[in-house]
């Protein structure tokens, strides 16, 4: 392995962490920058790694490269990964393989393989999670499509490890990585909301930054240690010059980059309720509306009772909201599965995430375990364990969404969630009438608890009309 040679495209954070994580790991990294003088400064600013080739020209970074090529792209997704491949791919020859390592839509990383597959090129979509530190030491890794084989070696070398397993595994074909680093965002952004309800209600409680960064070091030292709780409590714990907790004085208007959006889009598409994510996405959203809820909050009123809820309360209520953030992100990933006949199996995914992502948790061990355990499992909410936890949880869960309601305080990840368990745990909802209402007004029919399946029936719902079959 020492000294083989791999090829790099794109020098922003993550491309020059990758860049040293691969030197590190005995490879040759070849470099090349839309930009000559960012290449030459990165090699200038690294006299230490000899590994790293700069290269000014597209020819001269394909012709140092040995055959079957293997490049990474590390560039901005849409249109940058098109103009790169553009005046790439003429250079490449049959078996050359091409790895996106960007946060393309993966929609566009299914289109680009079977695209580049005609060519005898293989792509491999590749979804990257860790951030500037994650890619520079270990990051996890996502990849799928063609082209695993050449490529097992160097990620599997630079990702992330956990219990001497590599957070790097072939995801499947097609955009199929691309599209799991999306469900991996989308659970990024609710995990984020259910925590930042939590931080709102230790606020409104009365406690101090400094006290809120206690009691989120306290959470995560149980069930809820991960990545998103330890940074959360490091925030807290940072004072600006004046000795005030800088956080309180960042404009709480979130900003959004659009994985959590896309994500819940394709849920809408195949009818998958991933009602946590897509409130998290809302919230942002909602925070965004800044200056109308400045003007709202001087003119709607709400109620005056303070909030009456106990620490263990809103740890129990962030633990449920959380494992149902999971279990919607895996969902979402079965649904598509079966769509497009990718065959995903949970049990290699829920590792991935165990190490170098954002949303690295001590959870997903356990969801690991329950993938493991039970492959055909089809959702998370009925393993034994996961069930258990959010029985014990669902008294306290219940009394924080009551408390905060009768505060005024919105928790709308905490609501969404526990309505989703709710209908989930529930054999009859009232969608018969909704049925009724779609057929009333406009002809829809509907099935029966009496008849089978797939039998549809419609009503001429006046008084006196009949119930006949629809043909």
């Amino acid at each position: 392995m020492a000294d083989e040679r791999i090829g790099l495209i794109g020098l922003a954070v993550m491309g020059q962490s990758l860049s040293l994580n691969l030197a590190d790991h005995g490879y040759e990294v070849v470099i090349f920058n839309r930009t000559a003088e960012t290449t030459r400064s990165f090699i200038d600013g690294n006299p230490e790694q000899s590994r790293l080739i700069g290269t000014a020209e597209i020819e001269r970074f394909v012709g140092e490269l040995d055959r079957p090529r293997r490049i990474v792209l590390m560039v901005k997704a849409g249109e940058a990964v098109e103009a790169v491949l553009a005046h790439l791919v003429p250079r490449l020859d049959a078996g050359d393989v091409i790895v996106d390592g960007g946060n393309s839509f993966w929609a566009d990383s299914e289109r680009r393989s079977e695209q580049l597959a005609t060519l005898g090129i293989r792509f491999l979509g590749t979804g990257i999670s860790g951030g500037e530190q994650g890619a520079r030491f270990g990051p996890s890794i996502m990849p799928g499509g063609n082209g695993w084989e050449e490529m097992r070696e160097p990620l599997t070398a630079i990702a992330a490890k956990v219990d001497g397993e590599a957070c790097c595994d072939w995801i499947g074909p097609g955009g199929s990585g691309h599209y799991v680093k999306m469900i991996h965002n989308g659970i990024e952004y609710a995990d984020m909301q259910v925590i930042a309800e939590a931080y709102h209600l230790l606020r409104a409680s009365g406690r101090s930054a400094a006290e809120t960064a206690a009691v989120f070091r306290r959470f995560g030292e149980g069930s809820l240690s991960s990545y998103l709780m330890d940074i959360t409590a490091q925030i807290l714990e940072v004072a600006d010059d004046d000795g005030e907790p800088l956080v309180e004085k960042i404009l709480d208007a979130a900003a959004q980059k659009g994985t959590g959006r896309w994500t819940v889009e394709d849920a809408l598409s195949r009818g998958q309720p991933t009602t946590v994510i897509a409130e998290a996405v809302l919230a942002r959203s909602l925070s965004a509306l800044k200056d109308e809820r400045v003007h709202a909050a001087s003119r709607l009123r709400g109620p005056s009772a303070p909030l009456v809820v106990e620490e263990r309360e809103i740890e129990q209520a962030l633990l449920a909201s959380k494992i149902v953030c999971y279990a919607q992100g895996f969902m979402l990933i079965r649904a598509c599965s079966g769509d497009l006949s990718w065959a995903l199996q949970p049990a290699r995914i829920a590792p991935l995430w165990r190490g170098g992502c954002i949303i690295r948790a001590r959870m997903l061990n356990d969801i690991t375990s329950a993938y493991r355990n039970d492959p055909e499992l089809s959702n998370l909410l009925l393993d034994p364990h996961f069930a258990d936890v959010i029985d014990n949880a669902q008294a306290a869960w219940r009394n924080v969404i009551a408390a905060a309601a009768k505060a005024g305080i919105p928790v709308p990840a905490y609501s969404a969630a526990l309505s989703f368990y709710d209908g989930f745990r529930t054999a009859r909802l009232p969608a018969n009438l909704i049925q009724a209402q779609r057929d009333f007004f406009g002809a829809h029919t509907y099935e029966r608890v009496d008849r089978d399946r797939g039998e549809h029936f419609h009503t001429q719902w006046a008084p006196g009309a009949a119930t006949t079959p629809s043909s």
